[in-house]
């Protein structure tokens, strides 16, 4: 099977990320920060190696302020929950992923929340800059884009972005669930409050692992209570981070493997990794540009413009029918909507989706020719059929 469904969750993980877990399974098996003994102090600094690795790779002011969560849907969903609590407007781009449209959509049918798209272009970040800037009102009180979409692969100019947010002194939210560990993040840099982070896409880590970091500019109400290992006897939640963010036992495991995953990708290098993947989707961007019956949506994938992330169909052929064919035929790849119907409904694609190819750092020349090989052989089969 050659698994090209990488923008979902990468797979396979790297070695070092296994061991990670194993070890830790069999090492850290305690409490962390809930015990005076040598384990959970043990554990309580493998946890914090993890928070100081990803504050040194995103720019944070402090290894405090990274939050550790389920995956990148719970940190965007504690950013937009606490944020607009109290109503507002917000500012999005119009190919967001579900994490953000449905806890917005929510908020409106209880609160006076409204949203709006802003329209991005792909290959131009400054008309993007503009319609953004565009959209924000007097009761705009958060902008939130994707730093790439998990569709089509396109980057919007979050620098620039970040910077409008900072000049209309409106929270700014990054969601680099696609972008984390393919392209260079600073958070001070990029002018970005929070950050909502995957921890087993590009990080290599794995699922079930994810982060919310922030700028300490915006405080955020707590998410949920409990148990934290400080302050017990105070019934209220500590106002400490991370602590005011966390509670209950935390994923060890997973976050040892996260820290073992961000590892790797320093090791290998994050502009490494953008070239290297890009030039697998660039060849198949080519060869299936030479095939009859394919339509694709966006122009080829440079460096500066897009990761590397693929959408097409065969014409007249339901996406998922191509995915099934593929599937047959030893290729993985995600059919349909991808969680991003926004996305889609600024393609067009709406109606049956398409087909998403993404590489990963594994991806081999031989393999990449061997799966042009499939999707040719598949496209003629499925306009035949």
């Amino acid at each position: 099977m050659f698994y090209w469904d990488n923008a979902a969750t990468t797979f396979p993980k790297p070695y070092a990320v296994r061991k990670a877990m194993a070890q830790a399974l069999m090492q850290y098996g305690a409490n962390p920060g809930r015990g005076g003994h040598a384990m959970a102090y043990a554990t309580s600094e493998a946890v914090f190696r993890c928070r100081e690795t990803a504050a040194e790779l995103f720019g944070a002011d402090s290894p405090e302020n990274v939050i550790f969560t389920l995956n990148c849907t719970m940190a965007m969903n504690m950013v937009v929950k606490g944020i607009l609590a109290n109503g507002g407007n917000a500012v999005i781009s119009d190919v967001e992923h579900n994490a953000v449209v449905r806890p917005l959509h929510a908020l409106s049918m209880q609160k006076q929340v409204t949203y709006t798209a802003a329209r991005v272009c792909f290959e131009d970040p400054a008309e993007t800059v503009r319609q953004f800037e565009k959209a924000i009102t007097a009761e705009t009180r958060l902008i939130i884009c994707s730093h790439a979409s998990n569709v089509f692969g396109g980057i919007q100019p979050i620098r620039q972005i970040g910077a409008i947010a900072r000049e209309h002194r409106i929270p700014f939210v990054v969601d680099a669930a696609q972008s984390a560990g393919v392209l260079p993040i600073d958070m001070a840099r990029d002018n970005i409050d929070f950050l909502c982070i995957a921890g087993h896409k590009g990080l290599y880590g794995p699922m079930g692992t994810g982060m919310l970091i922030t700028s300490g500019r915006y405080p955020l109400p707590s998410f949920i209570e409990g148990g934290t290992g400080s302050r017990s006897m105070d019934p209220r939640q500590p106002d400490d981070l991370p602590d005011h963010l966390e509670s209950g036992t935390p994923n060890t495991a997973g976050i040892c493997g996260l820290y073992a995953g961000m590892q790797f990708v320093k090791t290998v290098g994050i502009q490494h990794i953008h070239e290297r993947e890009l030039v697998h989707i660039g060849a198949v961007y080519r060869a299936l540009q030479s095939m009859q019956g394919i339509q694709l949506y966006t122009p080829y994938p440079t460096e500066t413009h897009f990761v590397p992330v693929l959408s097409y169909n065969v014409q007249g052929v339901p996406s998922e029918k191509t995915a099934a064919l593929l599937n047959e035929a030893g290729v993985a790849v995600r059919a349909g909507l991808h969680c991003a119907p926004l996305a889609h409904l600024k393609m067009g694609t709406q109606d049956g989706g398409t087909v998403r190819l993404a590489p990963c750092v594994f991806t081999t020349d031989e393999e990449t020719q061997r799966v042009i090989k499939i999707l040719r052989q598949t496209a003629q089969k499925a306009l035949q059929s």
